[in-house]
């Protein structure tokens, strides 16, 4: 089987100081590996390809056969790495925190620790105003873009 570590390390070799970042890899019993990769620009076709090529070209089919899928996360999966924290500054999420409640706001001030969320709160009955809550990534279950149309 192959190992996913080997996998990972391929692929930070090849990203090393290109301002592409690994958001997750996973390698299945029967040797699927699926690599999700981004940027703060938003990742191309060609660097999909570029991955999906260097990744290809470093193991042996005739060894071990497999199925390599390299592409972004998607806006419909939860954020899995800080970076996205950063990438998506600015921008609508949903945050699910670990007893389970959901806020809604913008991102706002991330750091290594955690960020904050500008949200909708009630105050003092039924008026509602705009109040930032810090949260500790320990703390969220889940994060993901909203994705809003204009």
């Amino acid at each position: 089987m192959i190992e996913k570590q080997n996998i990972q390390a391929l692929v930070e070799e090849f990203i090393k100081e290109t301002g592409l970042f690994i958001v997750a890899v996973k390698v299945s019993s029967a040797n699927r590996i699926t690599v999700l990769a981004d940027k703060n620009e938003g990742i191309t076709i060609e660097e999909c390809a570029a991955i999906h090529r260097h990744i290809e070209m470093n193991l042996d089919r005739e060894t071990e056969d497999f199925e390599l899928q390299v592409s972004s996360p998607g806006l419909d999966l939860p954020f899995g790495v800080i970076e996205q924290y950063f990438k998506n500054v600015g921008r609508k999420v949903e945050v699910i925190e670990n007893e389970g409640t959901k806020l809604t706001g913008i991102l706002k001030n991330v750091t290594e620790g955690g960020f904050e969320l500008e949200t909708e709160v009630k105050v003092k009955g039924k008026s509602k105003e705009l109040k930032d809550v810090s949260f500790n990534f320990e703390q969220i279950k889940s994060t993901r873009v909203i994705l809003t149309i204009k």
